[in-house]
């Protein structure tokens, strides 16, 4: 069989993430594309070059003689387009898009008014795509260039292709009916909230890694997870809500006000709210630049990444906020 004169690049990435995987499921989530496409242009790649690349059984993928020889040659090609793209993506004609989650929310607003500052000849662009889980997706499809949220709870394919950067632990509120016994509190203790339903985003497939994170918070201490809901938008309809469920929802302290609502700080522990600056990997661009620069000032001036004493983390994040 002759040998190509030309390879989509597209191939070469399907062979690269099944052979760093070792699992065409994995491959694919890393890839976001169906196991399908990801197999068919595995095969594609295999007839092009005439070679066999992977043993496949149904418990193991093993790159053969051939696909061994092909991973460095595939890295380096993908890592020149990779640059080339990035030149020209570089420019400042082409607008950073950057997630900021929610409107509200400061952390991330923040952080994109001083880069804004550091870089004014560069368009920075905000978006709100809800939750980290869901801007992944875009990061990955290259729809959005920048995120906020929490890294560590996400899948591990989606981490393998971004990169992150620990911007603040935030302490974590909840948010009461303006009538509610525990609004009469200053503070929460976390215990005081045994025996109550918290609304923590289950059921919105946006924020899988919030829920996650109040998850591990309920955990043996007898704070049981709301039922799922679709998300209230609006102040109007979040104020119906709570007002029908009565329901405390888990926050942050820089969480919005809202209309007859309070907010308290959690307490006894304090449990944090990891927020890193997420990129997908290789993006080249001086408005993220910018952001990195400007994450690194306002932590380092606000304390951001200095957890309180009593302060609660899971080990995962705390791996990923203090590496």
């Amino acid at each position: 069989m002759p040998v190509p004169t030309d390879l989509d690049p597209r191939l070469l990435r399907a062979f690269v993430a099944v052979a760093e995987e070792l699992h065409f499921t994995r491959a694919a989530a890393r890839l976001y594309v169906a196991q399908q496409a990801l197999s068919r242009d595995v095969r594609r790649l295999e007839r092009e070059l005439g070679a066999e690349l992977f043993v496949r059984t149904t418990r193991q993928v093993t790159p053969t003689a051939d696909g061994e020889r092909l991973l460095p040659l595939a890295r380096r090609v993908l890592a020149a387009q990779d640059d080339l793209l990035a030149a020209f993506a570089s420019g400042r004609s082409r607008p950073l898009l950057v997630d900021l989650n929610s409107p509200g929310l400061v952390t991330g607003r923040r952080v994109l008014h001083r880069a804004r500052e550091l870089a004014p000849d560069c368009e920075l662009m905000a978006r709100y795509e809800s939750g980290l889980t869901g801007a992944a997706a875009e990061l990955l499809a290259g729809r959005l260039d920048a995120s906020f949220g929490r890294f560590a709870g996400l899948d591990p394919a989606l981490r393998s292709a971004l990169e992150q950067q620990p911007v603040r632990c935030e302490p974590m509120a909840v948010v009461l009916p303006e009538d509610h016994p525990l609004a009469t509190l200053a503070e929460v203790p976390v215990a005081a909230l045994a025996g109550e339903t918290v609304y923590a985003g289950a059921g919105n497939p946006r924020t899988l890694e919030w829920t996650d994170l109040a998850i591990r918070l309920f955990e043996g201490r007898g704070i049981r997870l709301a039922a799922p809901l679709p998300p209230a938008v609006g102040e109007e309809e979040f104020e119906r809500i709570m007002a029908k469920n009565r329901h405390p929802v888990l926050a942050v302290v820089d969480f919005p006000a809202m209309p007859r609502t309070v907010r308290r700080p959690l307490v006894d522990p304090v449990p944090l709210s990891p927020v890193s600056l997420v990129w997908r990997k290789g993006l080249v661009h001086p408005g993220l630049d910018a952001l990195r620069r400007a994450a690194t000032e306002l932590a380092g001036a606000e304390g951001w990444l200095r957890p309180p004493a009593e302060g609660w983390i899971p080990a995962a994040d705390a791996a990923v906020m203090h590496p």
